[in-house]
Order: C-alpha cells, then structure tokens, then sequence
C-alpha cells in the first residue's frame, strides 16, 4: 500500500486579498518546522482534517470539540490583531440593518454560516439565548454557507441578523468594506479560545516551536501583519471544553 503523502491547510482566513501573506507565513512556519510542503487548496476546507497524513491545519474550535473530537491533536491558538480579540481569545459580532433592542428580533430570521459554526452559529446563540424563556428565539435559520454571505443575507433582507467574528470583521474592514455597508453592530458574542492549530501526525513539540519561532521571524513580519498575527499561546488541556459546555447552557434556553 502507498502512503498518502503528508498535507497541510491554513483555510480558515484564506481570503483571496491576503493568500500571498498566507504562502508566505506557511512557507516561513514550515522552513522553521524542517519541511517543504505547499498548502492544500484543492479540496474543500473541511477535508484535510479527515486526512490520515494531516500535518498541520487550522480549523473552528466547534468542529474541534464535536465531529473532530479525538481525531485532531491541539497544537497551539493564534493572537489576532483584530476588535473584539483579547490574545488566544476571539468574539463575535452581530449585525443587523439598523439599531435594534436584541429583544425585539424575537422570531427574526437568523443567517448562520453553518450548523457546526462557534462564531457564526453558536455565538449568535448566546447572545440570544437569556432573552428565549420559552423555546425558540428565532424563526428559522437561513444557512447560508460563509460568513460573506451571511452578511449579505442581512444587507438584502432575507434575513435579519448574524454573527461573524472578529477576525473576518477586522478583514473585512481593510479589504471589503462594501461587505459591512448598511450594517450596524447591536451586540458581542462572550470571548472564546479562537481558532486553534491542529495536527494528525505532526510531533506538536516540534510545532510549537516553529510556530513560536515564525510568530518573531523579522522575515515574516509583513506575512503576520496582513494575517493579523500577533503571537500565539498554547492554552491548557481542556480550554476548548468552554465550547460545548457554552452550547449545553445555551441548550437549556432555546
């Protein structure tokens, strides 16, 4: 039998606008890390984690602590540069077409990045969540498939509210400001562990240290601050463990 070959990602942020900063960055972190390897691009975002030769990826911390529990090996968490981050520490804004009391969107209509989403899903969640005494707070959600295009559900009307995070707020602010046009914000998700680095058959050790290293490279300096890199933390065993007891809280109001 042939080995699969070994793959990474980095899909989570890999905007069209800033994906030179990102080959740069990967290019830099895996010098650090002693391998030559390009970044996969060709396979939806999702399918190098189920990847048996997965060397190092990015992905939701949803994901990480509900489908991919177990599979993925947690390897360290990014700062982000961004409003509403706080070091490994992300939120999510939310938006609607005007200012508006949270109250009275009772039976709005939601966009939602997707069902298995922290930021876009479960953030706008517990927001709502203390307001919904009995049963559902929302009408129905429209799933629209990204972050871009929740907004743009909410810019046209088909739906009324979302919740995207702080890091594609802050993206979008350099490069698509069109995107928040007609937008206002009405509220903050609580702050969570963002995105964490991820690996299958990566020596996390030796990750580390290439990560630490590529976070104070001066040749990466430009890479970092167009990806809004500003350090990273590994956090303790169990810090994404927040997220699935958040969804169980949130469970016994909606």
């Amino acid at each position: 039998m042939i080995a699969a070959p070994l793959m990474a990602s980095l899909p989570m942020y890999d905007w069209p606008e800033i994906r030179a900063a990102t080959d740069a960055f990967w290019a830099g972190l895996a010098r650090h890390a002693g391998v030559a390897l390009p970044l996969e691009r060709a396979l939806a975002y999702s399918e190098p984690w189920r990847h048996p030769e997965l060397l190092f990826s990015q992905t939701c911390g949803y994901p990480f602590t509900h489908e991919f529990k177990g599979l993925l090996s947690y390897v360290a968490t990014p700062h982000y540069l961004a409003e509403g981050c706080d070091g490994p520490r992300y939120s999510s804004f939310v938006f609607a077409r005007e200012h508006v009391a949270l109250k009275d969107l009772r039976g709005a209509t939601p966009a939602i990045n997707g069902r298995d989403s922290m930021s876009g899903m479960l953030a706008l969640k517990l927001v709502f969540a203390p307001l919904a005494t009995a049963g559902e707070f929302f009408a129905p959600a429209l799933v629209s498939g990204g972050h871009r295009a929740s907004l743009k559900a909410v810019r046209e009307g088909r739906a009324d509210v979302c919740a995207v995070d702080a890091v594609c707020v802050g993206l979008a602010r350099r490069h698509r400001t069109g995107d928040l046009d007609g937008l206002v914000e009405i509220a903050r998700s609580p702050l969570v562990p963002a995105l964490p680095y991820v690996t299958r058959v990566g020596d996390v050790a030796r990750l580390r240290a290439a990560l630490a290293a590529a976070m104070v490279d001066p040749a990466l300096a430009e890479a970092r601050a167009a990806l809004l890199l500003g350090g990273v933390t590994v956090l303790p065993e169990g810090a994404y463990d927040v997220i699935p007891r958040l969804e169980a809280e949130v469970n016994l109001h909606l």
